[in-house]
Order: C-alpha cells, then sequence, then structure tokens
C-alpha cells in the first residue's frame, strides 16, 4: 500500500539544516498493526507526518498504492489524506469550541455525506469511545483522556485504508488504553494501521510489525505475525463537502465562538456605517448644488413637482386624474399647472400691490388661517405670503375685506374685482418670494381662459387667404359679444369691396387657435357687415374708428376655442427621494414628464464634486478595507488552527476558502441589515440620531442596493486576502504559524 525507496526529510532554519529522518526504504501493507519506537527526537512523529501527506520530502520516491508522490501537490496531499488517511494526533488536532458529536460528524461532512446521513454513525462511535453522555459537551471542556476518545471516534469516522496514531494512549488511563488498542487491532484485519509508542509493552500482543527508529534512521523492522493479503479496491469518485453543509459549517463558524463574532461585527458596522455616511454625505452635497440652480421657464421651481402631459397630446379626463391620483407618494395634483408658472398681480385703488401665482384651495394644505376666512364665491381670495413681506406685515388683519383687481401678465385687467377674505403667513417663505393667491374653481377657469387667450395665435381665413390676428394691430383681431349670433361673425363693411357684388354676407370665416398646447378652429358665417352708422346699433358702445376692422363673435363661440381642458397638469410627491419612483410610474401609463428639479441651471461645481466624490469614495474604499482587514486578521487569527486542522483531515483549500467566504459574507450582512435596521428606528422615532438624517433623506433604494454590493465586494475581498495568507503554506505550517 505504501511504500518507501531512500526517503529523506530536512529542516531548514535560518541557514542551518536539521534531519528529520534519512534514506528511509520501507513497505507497509494493509492488514497489518504496525508499531513504531523510539526515543524522543528519532523521527517517528516525522515519518508519520510524511506518510500522513502533512510534510514533504526532499529527497526518495513515496508509492502511494504504486503511484509516486514526489510531483505532489498541496492540492494532492489534500486529496490524498480525504481518500486514504485517518489520523489520530498526539495533540488532538480537535476543533474546540464544536462539540463532540460536531467533532465527528465534521470529518464525515467533509468527506461528501450529508447530515442526515451521518447521525446514526456518529452516535455509534461515540457510545464506541464512551462519551455518549458528553456528545453536546464542547471539547474545550474535556479532560485530555475524553478529548483523545473524541479524536479517535473521529479517525474512525473517516473510513479510510490507514489509519495512523500518534501516541493515541498517552492521555488514557490503562483501563482505557487497553480497549483503544484492541479497538485499532480489530480494524487493521483490513486496513493500514501505523502507531507511534514509547510503551511498547502495552501494543504488544496485538502489533503484527514492530519497527524502532534511532537517529533519523530504521534500526530494526520485524514482522512478528503473518497477515492476510488485503486488496483495496479503490472508489472512483470523488466526494467532496457539498454546497450545503459548507453553507451549514460556515453559519456555525460564524457563531460557534460569540464574543469573535461580535468584534468582527462591531468591525463590519464600523465598515459599513463610515461608507453610508460618506457616500450620503455627498449626496446631500450634490442635493443642495443640484436644487440651487435656476431656471427662467418656471416660477414654481418646487423640488417635489413632475409636470405632467400626455403622449397622445390629448386633455386630461377626471378618470385620468383618479388613476393618477392612486400612484404611491403622490401628495397633490394641480390640474391646470399653466397658472403655476405665471404670475398675477393685485392692486386696489390705493397702491397696494402684491403679486403670486394662483392656486385652487382645494390643494391648499392644512395651514392655520392667520386672519379672516378660506374664500367660498367666485369673486373671493386667500393670500398666503411671508409675514417678512412689507405689504402684507404693514396691513394684518387690515387686508380682511380689501377689494382687488387680478392682473395677469401682458393680459388686461380682468372684469371682476375680488374680496381678500383671509390671509396666512407662511414662516417658510422668504420675504422676497412670491407668494400664493388661493380661489375658487371659477376663479381658476377664469385665469385659464385669460392664459389661453394670450399664450395663443390665431389666424383668421378669409376668401381662401390667411391673416394673422393679434393684440397689436385691430385688423382682424378677434372681439366676443353677446348681440352676435352663435355660429355667425359680424365684419367691417370695408371687406365688402373684396366680395362678389360688393357684399360679404354668408361668406365663410374660419378662425384657427393654435398654442403649445392644442389647436382649434371655428367654422362661421358673417351674418352682416358694421360700418359707422349702423356699429352702436349692432353691437352698443363700440366706436368705430376704433374698432374698424376688427371681427366680432359670440361670446359662447370665443369661449369654446379658449375654455379647454387640462393639457398640461402638474403633480407634486410627498418626498423628492421618491420623485423618481413616481416619475417612472407616470411615464409607464404613457404620459410625458418633467422633473422641475432637472430642469435647474448649475454651475460646474456639481460635476466636480461628483468627481471629488468618487475619488474620495475609493481613497476611503481602499482605507477601510485595509482597516477591517487587519483588524479582522488580529480578531481571526486562531482561525489558522481551525482551517489547519480541516485541511489535515482532507478539506480542499477551495472548500475552506468558500467557508471564510461565507462566514465573512454573513457577518457583513448582519452587520449591514443591522444598520438598516437602525435608519428604520431612527425614521419611526424611535430612535433620535441626528447623525443618520443625512443617509435616511438623500439615499435612495438603488444608493442602498450599491453600497451594499459594495460591502459584500469589500468582505469578499477581505477573505480573499485572509485566505492567501492562511492557505500559502501546507496544513502544518498554517497551524503551526500565526496568520
Amino acid at each position: 500500500m505504501i511504500t518507501l525507496k531512500n526517503v529523506s526529510k530536512y529542516y531548514y532554519s535560518k541557514g542551518i539544516i536539521a534531519s528529520g529522518f534519512t534514506k528511509i526504504n520501507l513497505t507497509l501493507n494493509l492488514g497489518e498493526f504496525v508499531a513504531i519506537t523510539g526515543e524522543s527526537g528519532s523521527g517517528k512523529s516525522t515519518l508519520l507526518n510524511v506518510i500522513s501527506g502533512l510534510d514533504s520530502y526532499e529527497e526518495g520516491e513515496m508509492y502511494i498504492d504504486g503511484k509516486e508522490t514526489s510531483h505532489y501537490t498541496e492540492n494532492d496531499f489534500e486529496n490524498y489524506r480525504r481518500k486514504y488517511i485517518s489520523n489520530i494526533f498526539q495533540n488532538f488536532n480537535l476543533v474546540n469550541s464544536y462539540t463532540v458529536y460536531q467533532n465527528i460528524e465534521l470529518v464525515m461532512l467533509i468527506n461528501g455525506k450529508t447530515r442526515r446521513e451521518v447521525k446514526a454513525k456518529v452516535l455509534e462511535l461515540i457510545k464506541k469511545v464512551g462519551l455518549t453522555k458528553y456528545k453536546n459537551t464542547k471539547v474545550s471542556k474535556l479532560s485530555g483522556g475524553q478529548k483523545q476518545r473524541v479524536a479517535i471516534a473521529r479517525a474512525l469516522a473517516k473510513e479510510t485504508p490507514i489509519l495512523i496514531a500518534d501516541e493515541p494512549t498517552g492521555n488514557l488511563d490503562s483501563t482505557s488504553a487497553k480497549e483503544i488498542i484492541k479497538l485499532l487491532h480489530d480494524i487493521s484485519k483490513d486496513k493500514l494501521v501505523i502507531i507511534v509508542t514509547h510503551n511498547y509493552d502495552q501494543v504488544e500482543k496485538y502489533v503484527t510489525r514492530k519497527i524502532k527508529m534511532h537517529d533519523g534512521k530504521i534500526l530494526e523492522d520485524k514482522v512478528l505475525k503473518d497477515t492476510k493479503k488485503v486488496t483495496y479496491h479503490e472508489e472512483k469518485k470523488q466526494n467532496y463537502l457539498k454546497v450545503f453543509e459548507k453553507f451549514r459549517l460556515a453559519l456555525r463558524n460564524t457563531f460557534n465562538i460569540f464574543p469573535k463574532f461580535i468584534l468582527v461585527l462591531i468591525v463590519y458596522l464600523f465598515v459599513v456605517s463610515a461608507v453610508m455616511m460618506e457616500y450620503s454625505f455627498f449626496k446631500k452635497q450634490l442635493f443642495i448644488n443640484e436644487t440651487s440652480g435656476y431656471n427662467n421657464f418656471f416660477q414654481n421651481k418646487e423640488l417635489t413637482r413632475i409636470v405632467i402631459k400626455k403622449e397622445n397630446k390629448e386633455a386630461f379626463t377626471e378618470e385620468d386624474y383618479k388613476q393618477i391620483k392612486n400612484i404611491p407618494h403622490i401628495k397633490k395634483i394641480v390640474p391646470y399647472d399653466y397658472l403655476l408658472d405665471n404670475v398675477v398681480y393685485l392692486h386696489d385703488e390705493n397702491f397696494f400691490y402684491y403679486q403670486g401665482t394662483i392656486n385652487d384651495i382645494s390643494t391648499l394644505n392644512k395651514k392655520k388661517i392667520t386672519y379672516g376666512t378660506l374664500p367660498t364665491k367666485s369673486d373671493e381670495i386667500l393670500i398666503l405670503g411671508s409675514p417678512n413681506d412689507y405689504a402684507l406685515n404693514s396691513l394684518g388683519k387690515e387686508i380682511i375685506g380689501k377689494k382687488v383687481s387680478i392682473e395677469m401678465g401682458n393680459s388686461s385687467d380682468m372684469k371682476k374685482t375680488y374680496t381678500i377674505t383671509g390671509l396666512i403667513y407662511d414662516e417658510e417663505l422668504k420675504y422676497n418670494e412670491n407668494g400664493y393667491i388661493y380661489g375658487t374653481q371659477e376663479l381658476v377657469n377664469d385665469l385659464k381662459f385669460v392664459m389661453n387667450t394670450s399664450i395663443s395665435q390665431l389666424k383668421v381665413l378669409f376668401q381662401e387667404e390667411y391673416h394673422d390676428s393679434n393684440s397689436y394691430d385691430i385688423h382682424y383681431k378677434i372681439i366676443p359679444n353677446d348681440k352676435v349670433k352663435s355660429g355667425t361673425c359680424l365684419i367691417s363693411s370695408d371687406f365688402n369691396m373684396t366680395c362678389k357684388n360688393e357684399t360679404c354676407k354668408n361668406y365663410p370665416l374660419k378662425i384657427e387657435v393654435n398654442n403649445l398646447y392644442y389647436q382649434d378652429n371655428l367654422e362661421l358665417k358673417v351674418e352682416n357687415t358694421y360700418d359707422k352708422k349702423n356699429i352702436k346699433t349692432l353691437l352698443d358702445d363700440y366706436d368705430y374708428d376704433t374698432y374698424n376692422g376688427a371681427i366680432f363673435i359670440n361670446q359662447s363661440d370665443y369661449q369654446r376655442v379658449f375654455n379647454k381642458g387640462n393639457y398640461q397638469s402638474s403633480i407634486f410627491v410627498d418626498e423628492v427621494k421618491n420623485l423618481d419612483t413616481v416619475n417612472d410610474t407616470l411615464q409607464k401609463g404613457n404620459l410625458k414628464t418633467l422633473k422641475i428639479k432637472d430642469t435647474l441651471v448649475t454651475s460646474g461645481i456639481v460635476e466636480a464634486l461628483k468627481i471629488v466624490r468618487a475619488i474620495v469614495t475609493a481613497i476611503l474604499f481602499i482605507t477601510l478595507f485595509f482597516i477591517a482587514y487587519f483588524v479582522v486578521r488580529i480578531i481571526l487569527k486562531s482561525r489558522n488552527t481551525y482551517f489547519g486542522t480541516i485541511r489535515i483531515l482532507g478539506t480542499r483549500c477551495k472548500d475552506c476558502k468558500n467557508l471564510l467566504e461565507i462566514e465573512l459574507f454573513t457577518t457583513s450582512n448582519i452587520a449591514y441589515f443591522t444598520f438598516i435596521l437602525l435608519l428604520i428606528l431612527n425614521k419611526n422615532h424611535i430612535l433620535n440620531l441626528s447623525i443618520l438624517s443625512n443617509v435616511i433623506n438623500y439615499l435612495k433604494l438603488s444608493d442602498y442596493i450599491l453600497l451594499y454590493l459594495a460591502c459584500s465586494l469589500m468582505s469578499y475581498l477581505i477573505s480573499l486576502r485572509f485566505s492567501r495568507k492562511i492557505f500559502k503554506n501546507s496544513a502544518m505550517k498554517t497551524m503551526r504559524e500565526e496568520v
């Protein structure tokens, strides 16, 4: 089974070469029970380590089942140990944080068994070595003799063709020692058992062969009993640690030594919190700079505002608004949002002057009214403004009942006067900001009509020729008048000269309306023509010289082309951080959207800040990586003993690395989600940690995902570097050296 030809082992230390053993020639077969004796330092344990594949050899050749091993790598020896060797060590090499059951179970899991498959066998072996009552006791609490029994049970559990024992009875009483030696003898009938002992008398009765060593050489190799030849049948299938069991072992290792877990968790919590807070700080700075920009198109620059239009350019319906209102995080909808971006002016005959934007009273959030009441009639309004505004502050409650006119942009004054019924001072408004004027839906509709007339381009098609109708020239200007019949119009008698038979009566006339939001047209017939003599009869008080050339139409026709539905609206989100989520939902509903936040023009500081953020984040990531790595390495330096032990038992380096990765990844995840829990508690005011506010206010879901991936990557890199440090040497060197 095992053949050594001129095998020598040397040790190198600080330029000094020491011999472990030299020129060993030896053949060991299945069925033998071999005892190796000799004084201390004679090379017995070194020979066992070479045969076990725990130590390399520098000279000669060792054959395993007829195969050369001089070319074996560390991975090859790991496979060899898993497949051929079971060890009983003088110093036990048990996992002290595991129970008796777990230590024996471990070696069977390493060899591809499942937890369910091994249970009965583990319990049987525990009973065989007399430790049934200690099966759930941690090994660290056992006596030396009890630990040796666990080591023997573990070796038996492995079921390999070769069992190697280094002083297996050294920590046992005489009765227990006899039982163990007999047990080893019984299993040697179909295995190769090699035992190193100082007490040869104890094993003499059972051994079939005695080898005596001195000063690294074999002095005596004596066959004491004939043995039956045993043939080894190699299993072609290689069994490795199964994926599920790998995760189970890694999770066990994570929490097995709780103080160590807490220390590593604190390190990862520090890493997670540092990354989160640094990233959120830059997000806050970016937000401040992005939102401190300007634009010349929107008066209302609230960051929670999204302007919406239909993809098909149709007007919104009440059903549309119902569906939009059901979208989560929408605070309010302003159906006719043009008014939000157009300042209106209030004034009276006593030089009172105030400007603001018109809003429907139904959109007013619950605010305490400083003076007066809410408007209820179409000619009543409420003002919301800054308490530092001179005009409002100087009047105070005297403003209630004041009658004012409303002027909008370049349009003429509204025909009505309006009564101020209420005043609200809003501390959040700056003294130089436009205020807000709230009225009923009727007021909004009136202003909407005025707005549409001011932004629309009118063209008149008459006698197959287009004519511009604008406010600067009376010719072809459209003027509403209730004395004109619906569907007809009145034009100047001057046009008669261009018509057949010098009369334009019953001629068709078409008015086309075009603006940013809609297009419409109005087809009319000329009912009559006006001149200097009949204009006052037909149209009351209009002066001919002033209005000659204008086209008069019925008021209802005029309303039809200008008092249209809502083609553009605005929605307001509850919080800025929900803008993107709501925006995506709106776009899926076939709506065109524009976030006011994206329209603000900022200086180059935003781009510079992004570059700085990338650089600082990279530096912080690298710094935290090395800090975390060195601290984790110190905390987990005892892991070399654990991984050295399981490598001796035959675990592949690959599986060891996976166990370490899963262990650190688990701790990293616990740290990450612990921090998330702290954020949730802080958001719900169970905790009140102001230091967490930036994280809550400025990070979005995508940021949390990105930072989770970054923390996971750091955990993987730490385990990768740690693995290289632990596994760069052989299993024995790993156990002997500090990480």
